[in-house]
């Protein structure tokens, strides 16, 4: 089965359609299931990497979107919430949640509403690539075009 025909990827692609149809899902040749792998298989910093990390936050779910050369802050993301006590999702949870396997987490298209909290380190790159429901697809965006399609909130999350 070609990848742009699996269900998850489809759901990526007809939501970056219906925002921009110019946007179109990269097929790579190569993993990008880490943010280097993905910075490699594109000739691309590893900040330019989106990292789409699904946190466990109290009675729900956040994620957090993060340059691939930076490491969430758990102490940053419960102060932000107002919460006590947060923790990585695990993998089960991730495909519940989201609908899509860790190493293929787009920041869109999820199965169930999820809050977005999105660094503000990913505003040094002119051109981000984020995962698009597979680890071999990724789309191209800026970054104020990701804070619309996500309709994310921005702040300090990294380390």
């Amino acid at each position: 089965m070609n990848l742009l025909e699996k269900e998850p990827v489809r759901r990526v692609e007809k939501l970056l359609k219906d925002f921009d149809k110019n946007q179109k899902i990269i097929v790579l040749n190569t993993s990008a299931r880490t943010a280097l792998e993905a910075a490699t298989s594109l000739s691309c910093e590893v900040g330019a990497i989106v990292k789409s990390l699904l946190f466990r936050t109290e009675s729900n779910f956040t994620l957090c979107l993060v340059a691939g050369d930076k490491k969430a802050s758990l102490n940053k993301i419960k102060k932000i919430l107002s919460i006590k006590d947060a923790s990585m999702a695990s993998a089960e949870d991730v495909k519940n949640i989201t609908g899509y396997t860790i190493g293929g987490v787009s920041p869109i298209g999820h199965l169930n509403k999820v809050y977005i909290l999105i660094d503000k380190s990913l505003n040094r790159f002119n051109s981000l690539f984020a995962a698009a429901g597979h680890p071999n697809c990724v789309f191209e965006i800026s970054f104020a075009d990701l804070l619309k399609i996500t309709n994310g909130s921005t702040d300090e999350i990294i380390e």
